[in-house]
């Protein structure tokens, strides 16, 4: 009897001596974030290889013609002249006017991006996507719509994640890192979110932050800041957002 006890204590020990653990991964990006950067960054390269060894090669002039998104094209002669205008509205978020553009724009990929990935997983994050692109994109035209700027980035998507995630993330139920992580934190109402101190704070930098980006130039001299892209797509993600979540996210 004394050993069966002896036994028995030693069988309940064993996990705390014994304790298991768990590595973690030092970027802990979800998959449809990860593989967006890896897209982005390999078209950059391409267009980056091409002008380096080839300069003044229109291979490279013909990518940002026909993948960028012009708002002329929608004019009865654009729209005649060839089909880009079919897929431009959803490529020209693929594409950018070089890497210090790219780079800031993976940054703030990486920091919306995800919590919305987690959220609503990978087959709805492009959907989302497609979606907050051709709707940024046609943001732009209602405003510029004779415009024959080439308008290029991502940075209109990634706005519609900002704004899909203000409507979660500083939910009271649930802190920011939590909702960062998939948890099932119900979504704000519009009149919640707007009387969120959190929320109300941060949609007021990030419009000061696009105003002042639209006043103060560009990246790199090239292109300038389409801050009517980044508008459309803030609306799109903070009004929208709710036809793209999980339905048991959703209240």
């Amino acid at each position: 009897m004394e050993e069966n006890r002896e036994t028995e204590q030693d069988l309940r020990a064993e996990p705390q001596a014994h304790p298991v653990r768990r590595s973690e991964p030092a970027f802990n990006l979800p998959v449809p974030v990860t593989v967006s950067l890896f897209i982005l960054f390999a078209i950059q390269v391409v267009i980056s290889a091409f002008s380096y060894l080839a300069p003044g090669s229109t291979f490279v002039q013909y990518i940002y013609f026909y993948g960028g998104f012009i708002a002329a094209r929608y004019s009865a002669a654009g729209m005649a002249a060839d089909l880009s205008w079919l897929w431009s509205p959803v490529t020209y978020s693929l594409l950018h006017g070089g890497w210090e553009h790219l780079i800031f724009n993976s940054i703030w990929l990486a920091v919306f991006g995800s919590p919305v990935a987690r959220r609503i997983g990978a087959f709805r994050y492009v959907i989302f996507w497609v979606f907050a692109a051709i709707v940024s994109a046609f943001a732009f035209w209602v405003l510029q719509p004779a415009s024959s700027n080439l308008l290029v980035g991502a940075s209109g998507v990634i706005s519609a994640f900002t704004g899909a995630a203000c409507r979660f993330v500083w939910s009271p139920r649930r802190g920011p890192a939590s909702a960062a992580y998939g948890m099932p934190t119900p979504l704000l109402s519009i009149g919640d979110a707007l009387t969120n101190r959190s929320v109300l704070s941060f949609v007021v930098i990030w419009f000061v932050a696009n105003v002042l980006f639209a006043a103060l130039g560009s990246f790199g001299g090239a292109m300038a800041i389409a801050w009517e892209a980044h508008l459309g797509g803030f609306l799109v993600g903070f009004l929208l957002f709710p036809l793209f979540d999980r339905p048991h996210h959703a209240h």
